[in-house]
């Protein structure tokens, strides 16, 4: 079974949100489906259900490999380097 590589080296604790939703998708005048939160130094940005998947285009331009859902009542993990969940 795959394991991400990458979440020994995520701060402790978890980074504080930078916004309360995706700047990204306010700028262009989209509503995000989803949130999800970088655990390397906070971004909120929207999922991949969301028209501008600005999540996985943070850590494409980034390089941070984990992000958690930034969902009420959920608590699962992604790492987008080895495409498991953490």
């Amino acid at each position: 079974m795959k394991q991400c590589t990458h979440a020994d080296a995520l701060p402790h604790p978890e980074p504080v949100p930078l916004s309360e939703t995706c700047p990204e998708c306010l700028a262009e005048g989209m509503d995000p489906v989803q949130l999800r939160l970088c655990l390397s130094c906070g971004h909120v940005g929207c999922c991949d259900s969301s028209p501008g998947r600005h999540a996985a285009g943070h850590h494409k331009e980034s390089g941070h490999p984990v992000m958690r859902t930034h969902e009420p009542g959920e608590t699962w993990r992604w790492c987008f380097v080895d495409h498991v969940l953490v």
